[in-house]
This record gives structure tokens, sequence and C-alpha cells, in this order.
């Protein structure tokens, strides 16, 4: 097994049994993860990412997902140490930490000397869940977007991430990637979207999802429509829809700075269930 002096090693197919059983564990705070090792297992070249591990074969404490995104899952204070100290020699490599707050924010602190200063800390995120109907009526306008709109769906995408985490998705490689994956959420029936003579209203999509819990993401309505109240019922059919479809459970996170959202997300039913911490670079 690959070690370092603090205990950590990377996990492999011969792990995957256990691997699966630690995510079961809380199904909604690591379903990103659980969505990712479910569908590639734990193959880095099929991941695009390596799965470390803290505690020996057979007595699996947490995790650390290590790809584009660092996100430890059920990691104690000496399995941060751990994950902290491979993450230190290896570099980084990602654009975000993110997870269960009580998780991300003390790796970061143990992360910030070597690594530098993040662009943006959002330390409180709430985590929300619904596992039954929509408390109001969902707007029967919002429906799956079809592959052949997929540039009507993109502007508001690009405009979602935008707006969302500072930057532009065409950065790099003018877009290909992320046109790549918006394209591949269409494909899976998981973009969502009222569209009305040809533009888009409200958006939203599935991102990761497990048998038992999938995670809306890119929450979005056109600047126009906004405080109309369009979030509400959008938000309502998009889980309506994706219970119907997808998972039983619906879960988001949202920062905390955004009152109107959590305030439609509680409205339409969701209910706080925990806290994330996202580190952007």
């Amino acid at each position: 097994m690959l070690r370092t002096t603090s205990g950590t090693r990377v996990l492999d197919g011969r792990d995957l049994d256990e691997v699966m059983a630690l995510l079961d564990r809380d199904p909604v705070a690591d379903v990103f993860v659980a969505a990712r090792i479910e569908t590639a297992g734990l193959s880095p070249s099929r991941l695009g990412a390596e799965v470390w591990g803290y505690g020996d074969r057979g007595r699996l404490e947490s995790l650390c997902y290590s790809g584009a995104n660092l996100v430890p899952v059920q990691a104690g204070p000496e399995a941060v140490r751990g994950f902290a100290d491979r993450a230190r020699r290896q570099g980084r490599r990602c654009s975000s930490i993110v997870g269960a707050a009580d998780t991300v924010l003390p790796l970061w602190r143990a992360l910030e000397p070597s690594w530098g200063r993040a662009r943006e800390v959002r330390a409180h995120q709430p985590l929300m869940a619904l596992s039954g109907p929509p408390a109001v009526q969902a707007d029967p306008g919002v429906r799956r977007v079809r592959p052949d709109e997929l540039e009507i769906l993109l502007p508001a995408c690009v405009a979602m991430f935008t707006e969302e985490i500072g930057v532009s998705p065409a950065v790099g490689d003018g877009g290909a990637l992320y046109r790549a994956r918006v394209q591949e959420l269409i494909a899976q029936g998981r973009a969502y979207a009222r569209i009305e003579r040809g533009r888009v209203q409200f958006k939203a999509e599935v991102g990761a999802a497990t048998r038992a819990v999938c995670q809306v993401q890119g929450v979005w309505i056109a600047p126009e429509q906004r405080g109309r109240g369009l979030s509400v019922g959008g938000t309502a059919a998009v889980a309506e829809l994706a219970q119907r479809d997808i998972a039983p459970v619906v879960c988001l996170y949202v920062n905390d700075y955004n009152e109107a959202a959590r305030r439609a997300y509680l409205r339409v039913g969701f209910t706080e269930v925990g806290a994330f911490t996202s580190v952007l670079f």
C-alpha cells in the first residue's frame, strides 16, 4: 500500500466496498464523491482523481477525493493532518476545496501557509435537502432541456457560472470543456429550464447523483425575471422531476449571504441538514 508517514494511502479497487460503506454514512453530504466513485470506481485513470484513505484496509476511517476539487470526507483531526501532509507534498492541483465545513476549514488552515491565499473562502454554505414532495406548486413550464436546445441553454449556464464563481468558464480553453459538460447534462436528462421565445427564464441542473441522492446546482434566473418568485416554482419543478426520474432525495448547498435563495428553498420545503465550505483558487 502507498503510504506517507501520516498514515494516508492511495485507495484502489480492493477498497471499493469499504469506501462505499463509508460514503453511505452521510449520503447527502457525500453525494459528489459517491457519485463519481459509483460510476468510475477507484482507478485514477477512469476517475480522473486519486482517492486517499486514512486507516488500514478493513478499518477505513475517512477519505479525500483529490482531483479538480479537493474533497475531504468524514475526516477527523488526525485524518485532516494526514490529508494536508499529502496535499502539501503533491502541490496544489485543484481549483477548489469543498465539503463539510468542519473538515474543509481545518484542512484549509493547514494548507494555507504553503499554498498561499485563496481567491475566496465561503466559510458557511447551508446544505439543504428535500426528501418528500415540494411544499409549493411546481412551475409547469419547467421541463428537461432537449439536445437541440444546447445553444439556448449555454449562455445562461455561462452567465450563472461567471456570477457564482467570479470567473468565466471560457478561461483557458475557450469554454470547450464547460460546453461539453453542459451538453453531457442535457444528454443525461439532468438539465432543466423554463424557456420562452428562445430565451431561458429559469434553469438548473442535477450535477452529482447516486441511486439515493441527487444534488441540484446552477440555479439561475434571467436578470429581467428576478424578484418575481420564479425561483420557488422553478426549484419545486426541478425537485419534483429529479425525485421522479433520478433519486428520492434532492439536495443543494447555497451561499449564506444569498438570503433570497435560502428563503426560496425553505418555501419549497428544503431543510438545513449541514453546512459546507468552499475555498476557491
